[in-house]
């Protein structure tokens, strides 16, 4: 493949893509589904935390990974692509210094941006009850100062906030627009609960905005189209790919468990060719012989 290109340079593109219209963005399991979303014609690659704390460390979404565990897994899929990526960063793992850091190490690696979250340390997945906030100046603050860190100013500094399912709409609305103000780039308001509310956030956060569509969670099942209509710019598949992942290899194991070989579910696999295509081998798989 390709050289990837620089982050600065997938910053550019996304904010391009931007420009003309909404961007979906599917959320990648490690570098090889990354690949696989990009040779599916995608435009952008989402990297969800709770997708690397499940996934890769076999760990609940409850602030247990480190930046530098955040950070080696964007690398490598940011090395075998060339998407503008998008990536979790929780609550920036510490106060303000170390949200500069993590954009100055996230930026590095690669990626084309980030969003920070205004719960509390240790945080809660975005859908469930039970989180608690920060105080909304401690968060301009952080925004503020991973703003300033960027190197390229097209990099993208996304602000989520679960005032939502916390204080309220009227609050998820007062700090997104302080979160604006003091710097980010978007607003990824999390778990709003339905289309009026939808509508009724983008007339009252005036900039670009990030919509969650996953499964299972308190925000209704709608298309990308659906969510230009309602003016979000920005609509992340961030658990998908795990949940059907998960899904079918849950079934594998049962046929082999059952049936003491894998036989029976060859029809539903990805192909020894199909995966050297993906890679990028040169080499081709002989045909069978009768």
């Amino acid at each position: 493949m390709t050289t990837p290109p620089p982050s600065a340079d997938r910053s550019r593109k996304l904010r391009q893509l931007l420009a003309d219209h909404t961007v979906a963005l599917p959320g990648a399991i490690n570098a090889l589904s990354g690949r696989l979303i990009e040779d599916e014609g995608f435009e952008a690659i989402y990297l969800s935390g709770a997708v690397m704390a499940n996934s890769v460390h076999g760990v609940p979404d409850i602030g247990i990974t480190t930046l530098t565990e955040v950070r080696n897994h964007a690398a490598a899929v940011a090395n075998v692509t060339t998407l503008p990526i998008i990536a979790d960063a929780d609550t920036g793992f510490g106060g303000a210094d170390n949200a500069a850091r993590t954009v100055r190490e996230l930026e590095h690696a690669g990626l084309s941006g980030i969003h920070l979250e205004d719960q509390e340390f240790p945080k809660r997945c975005g859908h469930l009850d039970g989180k608690k906030l920060v105080p909304t100046d401690e968060f301009c603050i952080k925004i503020q100062s991973a703003a300033q860190a960027k190197a390229s100013k097209d990099f993208m500094i996304i602000a989520r906030t679960d005032a939502r399912g916390v204080t309220g709409y009227d609050d998820a609305v007062e700090r997104a627009n302080r979160y604006v103000a003091a710097g980010a780039d978007a607003i990824f308001p999390e778990a709003l609960t339905g289309e009026e509310e939808l509508r009724r956030f983008a007339k009252d956060v005036d900039t670009l905005l990030l919509a969650n569509m996953t499964e299972f969670g308190k925000t209704p099942y709608y298309t990308v189209e659906q969510f230009t209509d309602m003016g979000y710019n920005l609509v992340i598949f961030p658990v998908t790919l795990q949940r059907i992942a998960m899904y079918a290899m849950r079934d594998a194991l049962r046929t082999i468990k059952t049936d003491r070989s894998q036989k029976a579910t060859v029809d539903r696999m990805q192909t020894r060719q199909e995966l050297y295509d993906l890679l990028g081998y040169d080499m081709k798989v002989p045909p069978k012989t009768s």
